[in-house]
């Protein structure tokens, strides 16, 4: 068999979060791997009740760890670098990143109890990482978090560029601009594939440069009569330093709130990349100013129900209350999902007698991701020979490949699990890998389709009932059945207790029981939940989850 270049996603393809991709060279099935960022993603109360995050399920990467070179970490995003500390030690390989991403990277590893020495900070163009047959460098580019990265990949096949997360901008007030020349040198000798960034393939406007939104930001702030707060991703430092120049332009001292926000404002002053941010004052010396002239920097711009913003909108987070006339401003894209929980907040604040301000108009807010014209763009300068959308949901991949053929590119749609062999002139899908999500559940790593969340959900949406029997040392019944329900209504359609009418019906099952059946632990049970989910449904309309504890005496 001959050597083959490969593209798998693990996550991020057909989704956008959890990103994890792993591009490899050698025999099939031998091949030497690298990984390409490892993100998560955040639950829902819907479909993911309890569960803390959502990583992506590496079972193929395990079963070949031997086989992985190292890991590139593109940018400080929770959906590229946070499962890093989850699975590095089933992993094992060196971490690659630039210095603020290593920052990140190295408290994450460190919160697992890991050695943040296995990150290795590492510059950019030319500078380049050899990884068995493949040799990887930095190229930088410009998104909504700083020193932001492209990949340029060389393999014995030809050159691969992974875009990583980027828009183009000239001017992004922190962190690294667009250098169209950088592109164009990398791909003039020609590039096998891109893997590109397909976010905002819907937008057909260009996208638009982070220092354009800081007057109108500004003009508001010097608007607003009481307290203004402004809420916006963490990570997002550039603008973070937008909102906090346009409180000290109008006369407002700025305060953090939220253990994200302090943690990436102090990251990105270690490394040195913020520079010029406005000093800021504590919660407790904020409350004795002026409200009007004070900014409230916070965290919760998705609805998170333990943000600052959440605390701030049922009424008080450290010490602080918002009050009528105070102005709440969401500098942010609510991601599809988290709709709920941020318009909650929204209706909480204005109860409050709050102002909000979202960014329905793009007054106040800019996109991380390049728009259609400026993918297109990418296209025109890398002239890849295949196109690979990446970081999309199914139908931002298919758009965007749709957009890669009006220039005239061959593109192909690859969704996680598909692998792709980049080898010869025409990619071809090599193989199928079993793929899907890993819970973060308290403290344990659980499989998405162990049943442990999906028994959740039939609990939260049907109730629970549970069923006790003892069983005396001649197989007879100790008394009747007794039954105890939680999250079910007391009272049926007959007016009775729910519990006195199916342990009625339990009843009249056992003493009716044979010999055989009361010595049959699996039988027995069996028959308790038929009748207790029948019963219960003939009296309420539900059928609990039941469970049923047999005790045998002697």
């Amino acid at each position: 068999m001959s050597d083959r270049l490969i593209y798998l996603p693990l996550g991020g393809a057909g989704e956008i979060g959890m990103n994890a991709y792993v591009y490899g060279y050698g025999k099939p099935g031998k091949e030497r791997l690298i990984v390409v960022d490892l993100g998560v993603t955040f639950p829902d109360m819907d479909g993911t009740p309890g569960v803390d995050l959502i990583l992506p399920d590496i079972a193929w990467l395990k079963a070949r760890k031997a086989q992985i070179e190292g890991i590139f970490i593109t940018h400080a995003h929770e959906d590229h670098v946070g499962a890093i500390g989850h699975y590095w030690e089933q992993l094992g390989a060196p971490v690659y990143a630039r210095p603020f991403t290593a920052n990140i990277a190295r408290r994450k590893l460190d919160e697992h109890g890991h050695p943040e020495s296995v990150v290795k900070v590492v510059g950019v163009y030319p500078e380049m990482i050899k990884c068995g047959p493949l040799t990887v460098s930095y190229l930088p580019i410009s998104h909504s978090i700083p020193e932001s990265a492209g990949l340029l990949i060389d393999t014995p096949e030809g050159r691969v560029l992974h875009s990583g997360d980027f828009k183009i901008d000239e001017n992004p007030v922190v962190g690294d601009p667009w250098n169209e020349a950088l592109w164009e040198e990398v791909s003039k000798d020609g590039v096998k594939a891109l893997i590109c960034d397909s976010t905002n393939v819907f937008s057909r406007d260009p996208g638009r440069s982070e220092s354009s939104i800081g007057d109108a930001i500004a003009d508001m702030m010097k608007e607003a009569k009481g307290m203004v707060v402004a809420t916006t991703f963490a990570s997002n430092i550039a603008r973070l330093k937008t909102l906090a120049i346009a409180a000290q332009k109008a006369d407002r001292s700025v305060v953090l709130l939220g253990r994200a926000m302090r943690r990436m404002v102090e990251a990105a002053t270690e490394v040195g990349i913020l520079k010029g941010f406005p000093p800021v004052v504590s919660p407790e010396d904020a409350l004795q100013m002026p409200r009007e002239n004070v900014m409230l920097l916070v965290t919760g711009s998705q609805g998170e129900r333990r943000a600052a913003s959440a605390q701030l909108a049922q009424g008080n987070y450290m010490g602080i209350k918002l009050k009528d006339g105070d102005t709440f401003l969401f500098s942010s894209k609510t991601i599809p999902g988290n709709e709920r929980g941020v318009i909650r907040i929204m209706n909480q604040l204005s109860e409050l007698g709050v102002d909000v301000i979202d960014d329905a108009g793009g007054k106040y807010h800019v996109s991380g991701h390049a728009n259609r014209p400026d993918l297109a763009r990418l296209h025109q300068i890398t002239k890849p020979q295949t196109l690979i959308p990446m970081h999309g949901e199914h139908r931002h991949l298919r758009e965007h490949v749709k957009l890669g053929a009006e220039s005239g590119l061959s593109g192909i749609v690859a969704v996680n699990g598909m692998m792709i062999d980049l080898s010869g002139n025409q990619p071809t899908v090599a193989e199928y890998i079993d793929t899907g999500r890993t819970y973060l559940d308290g403290t344990v790593q659980v499989g998405a389709m162990d049943g442990i969340v999906r028994d959740r959900i039939r609990m939260a949406m049907n109730g629970h009932l549970i069923v006790t029997l003892i069983i005396d040392e001649n197989d007879e019944p100790l008394g009747d059945p007794w039954v105890e329900i939680m999250g079910l209504a007391e009272t049926g359609r007959n007016n009775a207790a729910l519990v006195d009418v199916v342990e009625e019906d339990l009843s009249q099952f056992v003493n009716r029981a044979n010999a055989k059946t009361l010595r049959d632990d699996v039988k027995l049970e069996k028959e308790l939940k038929t009748i207790a989910r029948k019963s219960a449904q003939g009296e309420i309309g539900k059928k609990p989850e039941v469970t049923v504890i047999v005790s045998r005496l002697g």
